[in-house]
């Protein structure tokens, strides 16, 4: 997979402390986002799944794995499989995403579609300068939700996650 950055320890990507994989490349290019240079996708460098998975096992403290970037869906085999294996620890798994859950849901590849299925919450829709907050927990503009994952693919609709 192609890797931005790893992330030991944050308390701002998610509840507790995460380990956050900011994979490389973003088709969203969002004005404002706050990782640019992940955009590219040739940036960045190799590492395997197994490599990533490694670090994430190193600090016993870590409450889960938060997938973010770039655009986690663009390396969807890859974050699904890092997903799975954090699931195998008993770790949550959150991911931000600049589409929409009902664009994965909905249009997706089967790939997409299937990371979709493997995370316990999900961040989407694409940053909004326009709509840039501080104030809200987990996201950075308020055209974003948090969403439940698992209750919305049961509800057949987004369940947002109360603030």
């Amino acid at each position: 997979m192609r890797i931005f950055g790893l992330v030991q320890d944050s308390i701002v990507d998610g509840p507790g402390f995460r380990f956050v994989c900011f994979v490389q490349g973003c088709p969203h290019n969002c004005p404002g986002c706050h990782n640019p240079d992940s955009h590219n996708p040739a940036g960045g460098r190799e590492m395997s799944v197994a490599e990533a998975a490694a670090e994430l096992s190193k600090n016993p403290l870590t409450d889960g794995l938060t997938l973010s970037g770039g655009e986690p869906f663009a390396q969807a085999a890859d974050c699904l499989r890092l997903a799975q294996i954090a699931h195998e620890r008993g770790l949550n798994v959150w991911s931000y995403s600049g589409w929409t859950f009902e664009y994965l849901r909905d249009q997706g590849t089967a790939e997409q579609l299937a990371l979709l299925k493997e995370l316990d919450v999900l961040v989407d829709g694409p940053f909004i300068l326009e709509e840039r907050t501080l104030s809200l927990p987990w996201r950075g503009s308020r055209n974003q939700r948090v969403i439940d994952v698992q209750a919305s693919l049961a509800a057949g609709e987004a369940v947002v996650l109360p603030d």
